[in-house]
């Protein structure tokens, strides 16, 4: 079979699948079952050995540690603390707790690197606070949804280790690169806030005492420690991603039983039970998203896309742009995690050919990915805060739409001047980048 056949059969049962609202992990692995039959060359046990493969994988450890991570923080109240921090800092500006909203997440990002882990900490606590001052309920969860999507964005982030893994990219040169960007698309969400509270006179907080700042960051300094302790020793080259991941799982149960004494066994054992649930989910998907992405190797599709869009001339920018659109679409469909897997394999190739730097292109991709978290069919952290707010998509989605507009010229800012994302990673680790 040619690499357009197999292609056609591939995507072709992938889109029936998802359409017949069969589960993404079992559709990846459903939708490379008919290649294996109709190849003599190939048998179902070929199949079973890539997805073995996948889990074969020291980094890919660190998916399930950060993950657990992240719910041990939110069982141990850190989303209070870092409310109660943020007020202090933007709260006396109209709309303050909108601002707050979302400075807690840029926090949130840097200490959990999951984005469902804020959409659903956060939004359990913010969206109330805000209907109870009289915000809209549909800007309320479209910026609670919104704001939560630099959780993968903001250092340390699932989703670029799962790329270092699958791209064999340095993590750490990655989380580096992901400050600028996540600090520029919070603050594009910040520019939304501030014309929707003047034009919807959205109250105000009043300014807070030095010695309520002093008690606010002296709560929340624990809770802050994290991702120094995360990025500093994967970056100073103490320990790798998954070792970090386990010193932050150890750290995050030091600080809720410790600390603020507000983790007990029955809340270790919820948050071990939600770990490993979101765990296997994710990993499912890895095992066979691997395989899928396997046998597109196999019959050389990436090459064929490759050959296909040389033809044009493309160059970094249009390489970028094209990632860009591919990973929005394919984003609204399926998780960001399967996503890596399939697609940035086939782009890598076009983006070496025309001298794109691994870093750049990789942030590229995860940002465009962390879109698909709030833009429907799928968007699974606007569905979360959608349940939360006891609300429907429909009603909230013209306010999620024009929130994500700022953001999308953040990522075509970030597409034209590739120093944005490597400015940090050649200071600090030039030997990687």
């Amino acid at each position: 079979m040619s690499p357009g056949e197999v292609a056609a059969i591939l995507f072709g049962t992938f889109g029936v699948l998802i359409i017949l609202r069969v589960p993404v992990a079992f559709a990846l692995g459903l939708a490379c079952l008919p290649i294996f039959v109709l190849d003599n060359r190939l048998t179902p046990i070929l199949m079973m050995g890539e997805m073995t493969k996948a889990y074969n994988s020291f980094i890919l450890l660190a998916v399930p540690f950060f993950l657990l991570s992240a719910n041990i923080m939110n069982s141990a109240g850190i989303t209070d603390r870092l409310m109660d921090l943020t007020s202090c800092l933007v709260g006396r500006f109209r709309g303050g707790l909108a601002y707050v909203n979302v400075v807690v997440s840029m926090i949130f990002g840097g200490i959990s690197g999951s984005s469902t882990a804020d959409a659903a900490g956060e939004g359990s606590i913010i969206i109330p606070a805000m209907e109870k001052q009289g915000y809209d309920k549909s800007f309320t969860v479209a910026i609670t949804a919104c704001s939560s999507v630099m959780g993968v964005i903001i250092p340390p982030s699932i989703l670029m280790v799962v790329w270092g893994g699958v791209m064999n990219v340095s993590i750490g040169a990655m989380f580096l690169g992901g400050f600028i960007p996540g600090i520029m698309v919070g603050l594009s969400q910040m520019v939304a806030t501030y014309f929707y509270a003047k034009a919807r006179n959205y109250p105000v907080y009043a300014k807070p005492t030095l010695r309520e700042f002093g008690r606010a960051l002296w709560r929340a300094t624990a809770a802050m420690m994290t991702p120094v302790i995360i990025i500093g020793g994967v970056v100073g080259g103490f320990v790798t991603p998954t070792e970090a991941a386990v010193v932050a799982v150890l750290y995050s149960f030091c600080v809720g039983l410790m600390i603020h004494r507000s983790v007990g066994l029955k809340e270790t054992r919820e948050v071990l039970y939600n770990t490993a649930r979101l765990a296997s989910i994710s990993l499912f998907c890895i095992g066979t998203a691997s395989a899928f992405g396997w046998v597109m190797a196999y019959y050389q599709i990436p090459a064929m896309v490759v050959r296909y869009l040389t033809q044009y001339g493309v160059g970094v920018i249009s390489v970028g742009l094209v990632e860009a659109a591919a990973f929005l679409f394919i984003g609204c469909f399926i998780d960001a995690v399967p996503s890596i897997i399939i697609i940035a394999p086939i782009l890598a190739p076009m983006a070496a050919k025309v001298g794109m730097h691994p870093i750049h292109f990789a942030l590229i991709g995860v940002v465009s990915l962390a879109f698909g978290l709030v833009t429907p069919p799928y968007g699974l952290c606007l569905l979360i805060d959608v349940a939360i707010a006891r609300t429907t998509v429909s009603h909230v989605i013209k306010d999620v739409l024009i929130i994500l507009f700022p953001m999308l010229i953040t990522l075509l800012l970030i597409i034209l001047f590739p120093q944005v994302v490597l400015l940090i990673p050649k200071l600090i680790m030039p030997k990687f980048v």
